[in-house]
């Protein structure tokens, strides 16, 4: 059983790399490179680089904090927010029949970086999944990462950065 996929190793070497990803990457701003949607003033909306499936994204706070608890108050209503208007945007492009929001807090909850807390909006269909992950515990990605970034960065260049 093998499954050819050349975009592991860029996974394997970025997680070699010192610093984080979610203080970094919002410092380029949106691009296709970053996959920062959208930066807000306590928050930013990024690609997942590994998504679940088309159209999974995050909001993360600018705030290098692995727990909800050390988040000020004001800086959870505003990732909050920008959750909804995450929701929005990919309910817009997408039209999801549902979604799974949520976090993991902490390696042991299946955090992939758990030093940096984040949420995660991931639209959901019916019979999205097939029997592929069942059978060999792999998910099928029907869109590149460039084109979800394409579809998506209109719906974020409504709200006003900063915000």
């Amino acid at each position: 059983k093998q499954l050819f996929a050349p975009w592991r190793m860029k996974y394997i070497q970025d997680t070699k790399q010192n610093g984080c990803i979610f203080c970094d990457l919002p410092k380029q701003g949106p691009s296709p490179e970053s996959l920062v949607l959208f930066r807000g003033k306590d928050a930013f909306v990024i690609l997942n680089r590994y998504p679940y499936i088309s159209g999974h994204l995050m909001v993360v706070p600018y705030m290098h904090v692995g727990s909800p608890l050390k988040l000020p108050v004001d800086v959870w209503k505003g990732m909050m927010e920008l959750v909804r208007e995450a929701v929005g945007a990919v309910e817009r492009v997408y039209q999801p029949q549902g979604f799974n929001i949520g976090m993991n807090v902490g390696r042991p909850a299946g955090a992939g970086i758990d030093e940096h807390v984040h949420v995660h909006v991931v639209p959901r269909w019916n019979g999205d999944t097939n029997f592929i992950p069942v059978l060999s515990e792999t998910r099928v990605i029907s869109e590149a990462l460039e084109d979800t970034f394409r579809r998506l960065l209109p719906e974020f260049s409504k709200l006003k950065e900063g915000s």
